[in-house]
């Protein structure tokens, strides 16, 4: 039996159905639209970029044509330095989104469904949150040196806290009259949980989810430029040094494409496990 063919399930399905049909309106179908409009401001700015460029309008001191950063890219893909360091810069940002996501994940789901657990660590949760983590950099250096460990931390640090908010955003806010009825229909607390709380609270997992992404990058940018052998980051510091600016520019467009992957992927899979909400259908 699927998780949503229950009272619950329907009775969640339905709720979600209703509120979305209030606020969609009636949109002309245009062929094509969807696809094309995403990439239109994109390309408006590269092509106003390379148009200064070439005209004299930008330095290529203070910022290289987009054709300069293409050149460097084949220059460094051909090398075999790019792919090196996009393979290492991608396994740290993994590492450090695991274990600093599922300890965000467990936090919140503990909190959110435990008064106890929400009394003894949420307070002191709050009170680290706040503790900016990349004012940290030179005291994590101290204690793990500037080998794998400084950066696998200071990402999971980065990651943590907006997936353990959002967790425990979302299971606080699933709907009691469902929790209720699936009480009434003798549902145990491990079915409960399973049936009605975690599938009303995933939307707003998967928002904690992509804003972690974000904070991952940006996390993993600065640890690799401050202390690193390999990565994007060191591929960038060391640009820099030699005044290579396009090379600098290519590592920060590398950046920007991992990050809109790593958000590709989460909304794939936001969609495909909320399939059974309308918000989130085709």
């Amino acid at each position: 039996m699927s998780t949503f063919d229950t009272p619950i399930g329907r009775a969640l399905t339905e709720r979600t159905a209703g509120r979305t049909a209030q606020k969609r309106g009636f949109r002309l179908p245009v062929p094509g639209r969807d696809r094309l409009l995403p990439y239109l401001v994109p390309l408006a700015i590269i092509a106003a970029w390379q148009l200064g460029c070439s005209l004299g309008w930008i330095s290529s001191r203070i910022m290289p044509s987009p054709a300069d950063v293409a050149v460097a890219f084949w220059s460094t893909t051909l090398s075999g330095q790019l792919p090196h360091d996009i393979l290492v810069s991608a396994g740290r940002a993994f590492a450090g989104l695991v274990v600093g996501g599922a300890i965000g994940f467990l936090l919140g789901i503990a909190n959110g469904v435990s008064k106890l657990s929400e009394q003894l660590t949420d307070t002191t949760l709050q009170m680290l949150r706040t503790i900016p983590h990349l004012a940290m950099i030179p005291l994590v250096i101290l204690w793990f040196g500037i080998g794998e460990e400084s950066k696998l931390f200071l990402t999971s640090l980065g990651v943590l806290f907006p997936v353990y908010l959002n967790t425990y955003h979302g299971v606080r806010n699933v709907d009691r009259d469902l929790i209720e009825m699936g009480r009434v229909y003798g549902m145990s607390n491990w079915t409960l949980f399973r049936k009605v709380v975690f599938p009303g609270a995933l939307p707003s997992i998967f928002v904690g989810l992509r804003y972690a992404l974000g904070i991952m990058w940006l996390t993993l940018i600065v640890s690799e430029s401050i202390a690193a052998s390999s990565g994007i980051g060191h591929m960038a510091n060391n640009a820099r040094e030699f005044m290579m600016t396009d090379v600098v520019v290519l590592a920060l467009v590398i950046y920007a494409l991992l990050g809109k992957l790593a958000d590709v992927v989460a909304r794939s899979l936001e969609r495909r496990a909320l399939r059974w909400n309308p918000v989130y259908q085709k």
